[in-house]
């Protein structure tokens, strides 16, 4: 699910999706809508809903299972979603379900210490290359402990790149002279830069009265907590209640999620959702239809580069194509009309190899058209 917002006046019936919710674009001030995307195992969009901006995630699961189940029958389909999008309320309904709805979904690290005792008595299992996983079976559900070290790799770096540029920071406000209030401000922001999971890192202490800048601000790195941040990082807690199904195909299908995520930067970058100033629901709901349509082009455009064209995004493709353009020639007569000659750029090289390796045929040249009397003949 992602929200995007809109450029209009805030002054509409109750009923209008143009409400004020938690913006993900940190655009508060502005009226939204809420987009929910199901797609394949395979990328491929099936279905979208457009609902009110001030619609929680986790209260669109029940009405999208009843939905997707209604339209295409309740066949053997796994949920793959996001750890906000589930309560606990509605995975039991899915569990005792007859038959069960199978659902694989990320749990909050903080659930991980509940389970870290008995997850420590199972061993590691390689599933590809980088990534291990454990299994543990509790109470009709399967828990998938994940290590991967590209994802670990990446944490960590941003981790240290945080937390250094707040020790950096830290050491400045203790060196300025300023005020208790002041220096309450500063921290505020400081904080809001690292992030929560970093600013926990590090025991801050301010004096309650005015003091000199040294003696105002001191701090000290929590080595507890860093110790217990670096045994979790790169690591993924999974439930899921499929239980005869490997360890290896459960992980593929939660990191399709990543391709979720890549839709709805498409949808608000390449496929240019926004900016929207439409004042009229039914227009708005129209310019998001577009863009789902655009979006089912693109995907298939993707898989298709991922056969014949290995190491090509769909981005890098049109912006290939963007110097092939349709150009309208105008020749005028003697006789006061003008003929003209509709015909697109030849492709160069790379045109060429890219046409070769989709195995795509450009159509041929449109025929010329003639005015007659001001207007255009055939």
């Amino acid at each position: 699910m992602t929200s995007t917002y809109f450029e209009s006046d805030p002054d509409f019936e109750p009923e209008d999706k143009r409400q004020f919710g938690y913006s993900r674009d940190k655009r508060d001030d502005c009226v939204r809508v809420v987009i929910a995307l199901v797609v394949t195992p395979e990328g491929f969009p099936i279905a979208y809903e457009v609902l009110p901006g001030n619609t929680a995630d986790k209260t669109t699961l029940r009405g999208f299972v009843q939905q997707i189940e209604a339209k295409y029958g309740k066949a053997d389909r796994i949920w793959v979603m996001d750890r906000g999008i589930p309560t606990e309320e509605v995975l039991s309904e899915m569990r005792e379900n007859d038959p069960p709805i199978c659902y694989l979904v990320g749990t909050p690290r903080a659930h991980l210490s509940k389970l870290e005792a008995q997850l420590l008595e199972q061993p590691w299992r390689d599933v590809r290359p980088g990534v291990e996983v454990k299994l543990l079976l509790k109470e009709k559900e399967l828990y998938i402990l994940a290590r991967s070290q590209q994802r670990l790799s990446k944490e960590r770096a941003i981790r240290r790149r945080r937390l250094k540029k707040l020790w950096r920071r830290l050491a400045h406000l203790r060196r300025m002279h300023l005020s208790r209030d002041q220096l309450l401000i500063k921290l505020g922001q400081a904080k809001e830069e690292a992030g929560r999971g970093v600013w926990n890192l590090v025991q801050i202490t301010v004096a309650q009265a005015d003091s000199s800048a040294t003696e105002l601000l001191s701090y000290r790195l929590d080595k507890e907590r860093v110790r217990v941040l670096r045994r979790r990082e790169g690591r993924y807690l999974l439930r899921s209640n499929v239980l005869g199904i490997e360890p290896a195909q459960l992980w593929e299908l939660y990191i399709q999620l990543t391709q979720i995520e890549e839709a709805f930067r498409n949808l608000k970058g390449d496929l240019a959702i926004r900016p929207i100033f439409h004042q009229l629901q039914e227009r708005i709901e129209a310019h998001i239809f577009v863009a789902f349509i655009a979006y089912c082009l693109d995907v298939t455009l993707r898989r298709r580069l991922h056969k014949l064209a290995p190491g090509l995004t769909p981005r890098a493709v049109l912006e290939k194509f963007k110097s092939m353009q349709m150009i309208d020639v105008h020749l005028p007569t003697t006789d006061g009309r003008t003929v003209i000659l509709p015909c697109y750029t030849q492709p160069e090289a790379e045109h060429r190899m890219l046409l070769h390796g989709l195995n795509l045929q450009l159509p041929a040249q449109p025929k010329p058209r003639i005015t007659a009397a001001g207007t255009l003949a055939d």
